[in-house]
């Protein structure tokens, strides 16, 4: 199974060796942590991994989300907010699906994002995945803990989905890619004044979300990129 579990600034050793115990019971070896903030590999963390110590051994550590995203083509991040700010929350069952196709390919990458247990993912991490799920849980206390809730997913992908169009074949491309042409492209939109420096973030997320919808392909991303660069070179030509 090509897909990555990804914790981002996990706190609570506990809770990631129940995670990687998780993994292990669904043949999942790749764990990734952004930033954690507790020992991933001391006594409190294997003690709750029991007999899943390799993964914890194995995990990764990144110093940002983006970095822990390079490789992924469908990216599925959780929310415990109604409505995050520039992508529409999935159904769980739909957003698991979407990934299933990816994760089941030897040769693509997915990823399941999970929050810190104190205040989940920034809207700005939100918007680095393709689909965003909440799990249903009662309004009077809708928080869950970080392992029940990987649990909880990773339960679902293992589930029957339902029959419906088949997927497109061609991928979204890399994160890395893309990322990489949103730079190129706010640094262009900063030169020109289309952005300014205090509202960069927030029109860029706007950006992002459009084409994380739209589910662009490596080659229309390096067509994007490309039309990035020329601007840019006629634009420095005709300055004096």
């Amino acid at each position: 199974m090509s897909l990555a579990v990804v914790l981002v600034e996990p706190a609570g050793p506990l809770n990631v060796g129940s995670v990687a115990r998780l993994c292990a019971n669904f043949n999942i070896t790749d764990l990734r942590l952004v930033a954690p903030r507790c020992d991933h590999r001391g006594p409190e963390a294997r003690l709750m991994a029991v007999h899943a110590e390799a993964v914890l051994e194995q995990a990764q550590v990144f110093p940002h989300l983006e970095a822990a995203l390079a490789d992924c083509t469908r990216v599925v991040a959780t929310s415990g907010r109604l409505e995050p700010e520039g992508l529409p929350l999935s159904e769980p069952q739909q957003a698991l699906g979407w990934l299933l196709p990816v994760i089941e390919t030897p040769s693509t990458q997915g990823a399941l994002v999970f929050g810190r247990e104190d205040c989940g993912l920034t809207n700005q991490e939100l918007l680095q995945a393709g689909r965003v799920l909440r799990l249903h849980s009662s309004a009077a206390y809708a928080s869950l803990n970080l392992s029940h809730a990987v649990a909880i997913c990773l339960h679902g992908l293992q589930q029957p989905q339902p029959a419906g169009p088949n997927p497109t074949t061609a991928e979204p491309c890399p994160r890395a890619a893309l990322e990489a042409a949103l730079a190129d492209a706010e640094a262009l939109l900063l030169e020109v004044g289309f952005l300014h420096p205090h509202t960069a973030a927030a029109r860029m997320g706007k950006l992002r979300a459009l084409l994380q919808r739209a589910q662009v392909r490596e080659p229309e991303v390096a067509l994007l990129r490309g039309m990035v660069r020329q601007l840019r070179w006629a634009t420095q030509r005709r300055s004096p």
